[in-house]
């Protein structure tokens, strides 16, 4: 007897070829039959007029931590993401020393500042009984609705075994020999491999570069090797020029990773922009001189515009512009005085739009600013006006007007910058980028940043976007971009496709109104800290490893998800 049947959908199988009408049998977890399905089953649906498609594949999340919390992995799993990678940027919540029980507190604080993490939310709602990366992946298991894989992240290694020293320091052989040990330790134990960052904007709890900042090449490309010595493993990694346009150095050390590795490299994200085309030639530099010397280097890329909210009161991407972050770091009365001080706005103006601001040039043309929530009677009816507009009734620069605005909220205002790149020719080149065969989609930064941006559900924005908006693609190509392209970059085992004998990751979801709803503040994290969250709508179910998670975009309670470790649930993509 079969447990499910799904009949009369349109399955849309994620291989990218057409769509067909068929019922699917789900038995113990799998795919056991697709076509005119006639064997007794315990429950089953009508599912005429909808598709029936593989769970989503995020391949870029921070839910190392929410998962403790929110097993749901929400709002991903109501958008249809059914397997999450985590340990992203070089930060993990393991290995910890057990000889260093403040670790775990750095390791909070960290997370807090370089991932919008609520530190409230870490301290309360994960249980830090962990050492080793094992006894982490360990404590998972069992108690997640989605199925999640975790890179080990370089700036834990270096931590576990270098203590303080690991920022700013340097191993001796013998701690290098020993931060491998510990390395091939938690691949043994299923971690997917090595993350690490380089990037300038990656800074610790006390606004020192984070640990792996401080590697040089001969350590990286150690630890690298140490991949390749292990089934189903990768990289993924963040350097400075990921954020613009990669240097020689950065290009030659994604390259000779990967080929030390002979495993994929993946890293984020590339930023689309029809206003500076030679961005995404540049960045595919590195994926075309990877496949010569044995590599593959993979761009993730966005295929939606994530709507983020800035501040000049809390930590964001404003304060990541150059030259900014110590005047946005200064007590409240202090920094509006700086910002009150004309000379001082011109020099942040100029930084901001100089060439070293890379990406974060977007954020320098103040006047398209949206006033989100204000906090002052002197701010009453602005919310939602264009800053350009209220300059100019004011008689005043844009950038002055704005830091008034907020000024008057002691910085509270929440601002929404509009984006710079919504034009034809950036999404014409957006469609002709997802092509090349070192892209891919992905990027969401799920679980971080919580309070400040929310691309979890690119997943059905992009969807509804194909079959109702510019529609760049075919739903069938839509679907594999999502589910089987990063399943196959990721050597998962029998996931990623509707097919019999794969695992039952679906998503049952109705063609005319797939999206997802407004991103809104709720106060739902351990202590009431604040995140964004979306709606899903059009989503009639989701399944996970056989078993109903998700129904009408509500958890159903159901824990079926699997922590997916390497080798086991990975198989090895080669690059050689």
């Amino acid at each position: 007897m079969l447990d499910h049947v799904i009949k009369g959908a349109t399955v849309v199988d994620g291989t990218g070829a057409p769509g067909y009408t068929a019922d699917v049998g789900v038995r113990d977890g799998r795919i056991v039959a697709i076509g005119t399905v006639t064997e007794a089953s315990r429950t089953s649906e009508d599912a005429s007029g909808l598709v029936l498609a593989p769970g989503f594949v995020d391949p870029h999340t921070h839910y190392d931590a929410q998962l403790f919390w929110d097993p749901y992995a929400t709002p991903s799993l109501n958008h249809g993401v059914t397997t999450v990678a985590g340990g992203n940027c070089g930060f993990t919540l393991a290995p910890l020393n057990p000889a260093r029980p403040e670790d775990a507190d750095y390791t909070r604080r960290m997370m807090s500042k370089v991932e919008g993490m609520s530190l409230v939310a870490l301290e309360e709602g994960a249980p830090w009984n962990w050492h080793s990366f094992g006894d982490y992946l360990d404590a998972l298991e069992g108690r997640i609705a989605v199925n999640a894989g975790f890179m080990v992240g370089h700036c834990a290694l270096r931590r576990y075994v270098m203590g303080a020293d690991a920022v700013g320091g340097q191993p001796t052989g013998e701690q290098l020999e020993q931060m491998l040990t510990l390395f091939h330790e938690a691949m043994d134990a299923g971690a997917w491999g090595l993350s690490t960052t380089q990037s300038s904007t990656h800074s610790d709890g006390d606004g020192r570069p984070v640990a792996s900042r401080h590697a040089k090449p001969a350590e990286l490309l150690a630890l690298s090797r140490a991949v390749g010595e292990h089934e189903g493993t990768q990289i993924e990694a963040i350097v400075a020029g990921c954020l613009d346009q990669f240097s020689d150095d950065e290009i030659d050390l994604f390259v000779e990773m990967s080929a030390a590795a002979g495993r994929p490299l993946n890293w984020n994200v590339l930023t689309i922009d029809a206003a500076v085309p030679e961005r995404v030639p540049r960045q595919l530099v590195a994926s075309e001189r990877a496949r010569k010397a044995g590599g593959r280097v993979v761009a993730l890329t966005m295929p939606i515009l994530t709507p983020m909210n800035m501040s000049l009161g809390t930590f964001c991407a404003l304060n990541l512009i150059p030259g900014w972050g110590p005047i946005l770091a200064l007590p409240v009365p202090e920094r509006i005085a700086r910002l009150r001080d004309p000379s001082v706005r011109a020099e942040m103006l100029a930084r901001a739009n100089s060439k070293e601001a890379g990406v974060f040039r977007r954020l320098a043309n103040f006047g398209r600013y949206v006033i989100g929530d204000t906090y002052s009677p002197a701010n009453d009816g602005l919310t939602g006006q264009v800053v350009n507009d209220i300059a100019a009734r004011r008689r005043q620069e844009p950038f002055e007007c704005l830091v008034e605005i907020c000024a008057h909220d002691d910085l509270r205002t929440v601002l929404w910058p509009m984006p710079t790149d919504n034009d034809t020719d950036s999404w014409s080149l957006r469609a002709e980028t997802w092509q090349h065969p070192d892209v891919m989609l992905g990027g969401s930064d799920a679980g971080a940043h919580l309070d400040r941006m929310c691309g979890a559900p690119y997943t059905t924005r992009f969807l509804g976007d194909c079959l109702r908006g510019r529609k760049l693609t075919t739903l069938e190509a839509a679907v594999k971009m999502l589910t089987d392209d990063p399943a196959r970059l990721f050597g998962l085992r029998e996931r990623g496709r509707v097919a019999e004998g794969f695992h039952a990751d679906l998503v049952l979801f109705d063609p005319e109104r797939i999206d997802a709803g407004k991103a809104t503040l709720v106060h739902d994290l351990p202590g009431e800290s604040p995140r964004l969250d979306s709606k899903a709508i059009g989503i009639t179910a989701v399944w996970v490893n056989g078993v109903e998670s998700i129904r009408g975009d509500v958890v159903t309670g159901a824990v079926p998800g699997k922590v997916l470790r390497s080798g086991r649930d990975t198989q090895t993509v080669s690059t050689r």
